[in-house]
């Protein structure tokens, strides 16, 4: 016994020697949670307080769950197959294959995955002639998976309207097909497990008497429905053995329910809450940034994380005048640090948004550093980019049939099977492209092909003139992309990606030395007349093999072929040492020598959306808490003057979470600014403020009474678009310094000018 303790701290072993009753273990970032999760079962098995089939452990992924019986098989000599240890839908999957009848399933019944589940809502709406466009199938799918999230069958849910009442019938009719053909998707198995124990006592009492252990990791994650079914499962004398972080419950967006962890302490009646705060992984300094930042939250339990490590080295900060120049910095540090022998895999950059990723591996391919994008994908492998740059591919050669195969039905257009056969066999009786044999075929499925022509062939009249990026975000709109995924529930992220997409062609442009004026449909011939490397010889044109896609190719051409060129280039192997590129939700549970997160400003991290969802920047902020906490050795955190989102320059404000991190753990690495740049770092302009009038700067720094705020982003109409700087004076004799990019800063009376907010 003494060897299973020994290497426990005083904090860890105090958690896995608690009597039988139920507990909540607050287990800060790096603190060794699972090994008092895997020691606490081990030591009640040793002590012979519970056999192995008397322990049931939840976790919230199988890797989790693997991790944990492989320590338990290498602490004990027990077989751990037998014990039920996985996550909510593994265990519920496991109880309902036990009790299929009382569950009124088939033995055999099947699970469907997302995409089964999506597959069987299209075949529902098509069986029933539901308009598809009106009552689209994923966001069929995202109300019934929210509404079983939340233990509601389809009688429960309250329709607050026509439309809704719709969604409310399908549900019912969609659980209808699911009963008739045996199967249930992942919400299913947990609601339907739920209902069972809650209609059937002996079999609740029976579990109830066998699990006198329950564990629960990652307990801030869980869901209302995940904390009724724990509820149900202990009943009123098991203990339960509760392990989590209130400072990173990071996933209400999926559901997760911070407020379970209180619940839980108050239902059932904890009197052992034990905070696990010494930390494992990181030096001083970033322990005290993350302290400082979190203890911001109003709404938490409380601990302070501390390190055995020493101080080690301060958080650098480093201001950048765009998100290029932000990108190009990080490069230059990770040079810097892989020339000083750090692996390339123990280094990561974060960020709260994927759209940000693009520039980040613009930068990367530029420089032939290798690089994988954790629990996602690389920009231009991402579905919604590829699909957009299908149909520019399209416009620029009407004949990729590759292209056209990939959107003639996306988004839907009802383009079936039958028809593309047809399209197809009359490609290959003439010989041509799929485009050049839309004219041939006849019916229902000719006119459907006919008016996919024309909208491919009225983007390329709208566009035929205007610069590439401009080109970009028609396409966008008049493709349908942007409104299908405007019609996603969770289509925010990608409607991102396709913004960012006009931004990439921007600087595309820009660095190719085509002009961001340059039509994109301008052809080598077009160029050659305004003074292009082509000459005529004997009447055949000669390129010179040297010069530039601005010579050869047309800007919209060479923006296509630079896209396959990137998605395919820097593609990390198998095993190769690459950096490590990811979201900060991706990010948790993960760790790394040197972190870098990036993009932090207002409006961006803190994400825009935050400020209007109650505690959404609470929420914000244990997310910056993750991010923090991922570093071993350093941090670095970059944030950006201004920054191109949707193809426009935006001006930007640095992060409020730089005002809650402590001085003495922070290393400001950006120069001094100068003073109308104040907005933009203000913690380093500040010491550019003369002595005196220092409290009248400060308070028209801080607020106005306009009506209108410092870090506003404003729109004249001569200017362009601005952000506010600073205001000064007040009522109507407010004036504003704003900075209009290319037009330079401006001070204008804010009862004259006409500005429009942003």
């Amino acid at each position: 016994m003494q060897n299973l303790l020994h290497n426990l701290n005083e904090e860890q072993l105090a958690a896995v020697t608690l009597p039988a009753q139920s507990a909540l273990i607050l287990a800060g970032a790096g603190s060794g949670k699972t090994r008092v999760l895997t020691t606490r079962i081990a030591w009640l098995i040793q002590t012979s307080q519970v056999s192995p089939s008397g322990i049931l452990a939840v976790t919230f992924t199988n890797k989790a769950a693997k991790e944990m019986t492989a320590r338990l098989s290498a602490m004990l000599p027990i077989n751990t197959r037998g014990m039920w240890i996985g996550t909510f839908h593994g265990i519920c999957n496991r109880l309902l294959r036990a009790h299929h009848k009382d569950a009124a399933l088939p033995q055999t019944f099947q699970i469907l995955d997302s995409q089964d589940q999506l597959s069987a809502i299209k075949r529902l709406l098509k069986q029933m002639n539901v308009d598809d466009e009106k009552y689209p199938p994923r966001n069929l799918m995202y109300f019934i998976n929210s509404a079983k999230d939340q233990g509601l069958r389809a009688q429960d849910v309250e329709a607050h309207d026509d439309y809704n009442r719709k969604f409310v019938e399908l549900y019912e009719l969609y659980d209808q097909q699911c009963q008739r053909e045996g199967v249930v998707d992942f919400a299913e198995l947990l609601l339907r497990t739920y209902e069972l124990l809650t209609r059937n006592q002996p079999l609740r009492e029976h579990y109830q008497a066998r699990f006198r252990h329950i564990l629960v990791d990652e307990f801030q994650d869980t869901n209302d429905l995940q904390y009724k079914w724990l509820k149900l499962m202990a009943g009123p004398h098991n203990a339960v053995f509760a392990v989590g972080d209130d400072d990173q419950s990071i996933y209400a967006f999926r559901g997760a329910n911070v407020g379970n962890m209180s619940a839980f302490e108050r239902e059932f009646r904890v009197e052992n809450l034990i905070k696990l705060e010494q930390n494992y992984r990181s030096h001083g300094h970033i322990l005290d940034a993350a302290n400082e930042l979190i203890s911001n939250n109003s709404r938490r339990l409380g601990k302070n994380l501390r390190t055995d490590a020493g101080h080690g080295e301060q958080v650098r900060v480093y201001e950048a005048t765009s998100d290029l120049e932000e990108a190009r910095w990080i490069i230059e540090q990770v040079k810097d640090l892989i020339a000083e022998g750090w692996g390339r895999s123990e280094i990561a950059i974060l960020y709260r948004s994927n759209a940000q990723s693009r520039v980040l591996e613009h930068a990367l391919f530029s420089s032939s550093i290798p690089y994988r994008v954790y629990g996602g994908q690389r920009f231009f492998e991402r579905a919604e980019i590829k699909h957009a740059i299908a149909y520019l591919q399209l416009m620029d050669n009407l004949h990729n049939d590759s292209a056209f195969l990939r959107v003639v039905n996306f988004p839907t257009r009802g383009i079936g099977a039958k028809a593309m056969e047809s399209l197809q066999d009359a490609a290959r009786q003439y010989n041509c492209s799929l485009y050049a044999a839309v004219p041939y075929v006849a019916g229902k499925a000719g006119s459907s092909l006919n008016a996919f022509v024309k909208l491919i062939e009225g983007a390329r009249f709208e566009t035929q003139h205007l610069p590439l990026p401009e080109t970009v975000k028609i396409t966008l709109e008049l493709s349908g992309l942007l409104e299908h995924y405007r019609n996603e529930k969770e289509g925010a992220d990608r409607i991102e990606n396709l913004e960012q997409l006009v931004s990439a062609a921007t600087l595309f442009v820009s660095e190719e030395g085509y002009g961001l004026d340059a039509p994109a449909f301008l052809g080598p011939q077009a160029q050659a007349s305004a003074g292009a490397a082509i000459t005529v010889a004997d009447g055949v044109e000669i390129i010179d093999a040297d010069a530039s896609l601005v010579t050869i190719m047309s800007p919209l051409s060479a923006f296509l072929s630079h896209a396959s060129l990137e998605a395919g280039d820097n593609q990390a192997q198998a095993g190769q040492d690459a950096l490590q590129l990811m979201t900060v939700h991706s990010a948790k549970g993960l760790e790394f020598d040197a972190v870098f997160i990036t993009g932090l400003e207002e409006g961006l991290f803190p994400h825009e959306n935050s400020a209007k969802e109650e505690g959404g920047v609470e929420e914000e902020r244990r997310l910056m808490y993750v991010a923090i906490t991922r570093a071993r050795k350093r941090l670095f955190m970059t944030f950006s003057q201004t920054r191109m989102l949707h193809g426009q320059t935006r001006y930007n404000m640095r992060s409020r979470f730089f005002d809650e991190l402590p001085d003495e753990a922070i290393k400001w690495l950006s120069p001094k600014v100068q003073q109308h740049n104040w907005f933009a770092n203000p913690k380093s302009a500040w010491d550019e403020v003369p002595e005196s009038g220092n409290n009248k700067i400060a308070q028209s720094f801080s607020r106005s009474d306009s009506g209108w705020r410092i870090g506003q982003n404003v729109a004249h109409a001569k200017f362009g678009e601005g952000v506010i700087v600073n205001i000064e004076g007040g009522g109507g004799a407010s004036r504003a310094h704003i900075n209009f990019g290319k037009f330079g800063m401006k001070l204008l009376d804010l009862s004259v000018a006409k500005l429009d907010k942003i």
